[in-house]
């Protein structure tokens, strides 16, 4: 059997939480190489001077989203990747940020509210797909902008390992 399976999957502790805490966005083009080690991203080099942008979320509002698709006869699989989020408060400095994430091939890192972080478009990068801007009916509304950012990928999401983490948001030398 070419592909043999290599373990079984026990029940894990009931200590895992969903929701993101913070996302890191780059252009795709900027990153000169990626490297893993068991399936886990250990070094990403940046083009010099360029680094990983830092967006702070509100608790339980983005998500990352992945799906593989399989064709049996076709012998093949693909994996749907999505991030979403939203911005609070609309203005200029947002809006202008936006109009220039929508021309880009992007890498999106989302940290997980398990502390976990994960690197997606690694292979093909992410693209703006829909922005919603809103400022909302009554005073309890958001005012703000809804993100969400796609692509296929060949696998899913990678890890990355805390040392990488800490390196986004240094510029590339």
């Amino acid at each position: 059997m070419p592909c043999a399976l290599t373990q079984g999957l026990l029940l894990d502790c009931r200590l895992n939480y969903g929701g993101v805490k913070e996302v890191y966005v780059m252009d795709f083009d900027n990153a000169v190489t990626i490297t893993t080690t068991a399936d886990v991203v250990t070094t990403l080099t940046k083009s010099t001077g360029k680094l990983f942008y830092k967006y702070k979320l509100i608790a339980h509002t983005g998500e990352g989203d992945e799906s593989m698709a399989l064709n049996r006869e076709n012998g093949t699989q693909a994996n749907k990747q999505s991030v979403k989020f939203p911005i609070n408060k609309m203005t200029t400095a947002v809006r202008n940020e936006l109009l220039l994430l929508a021309q880009n091939r992007l890498l999106i890192v989302v940290t997980d509210e398990n502390g976990t972080s994960w690197l997606y478009g690694k292979d093909y990068g992410l693209m703006l797909e829909t922005v919603s801007a809103k400022t909302g009916k009554v005073l309890s509304d958001r005012n703000g902008y809804e993100l969400m950012f796609g692509g296929d990928e060949k696998t899913f999401a990678y890890e990355l390992n805390s040392a990488t983490v800490t390196s986004l948001l240094v510029a590339g030398v």
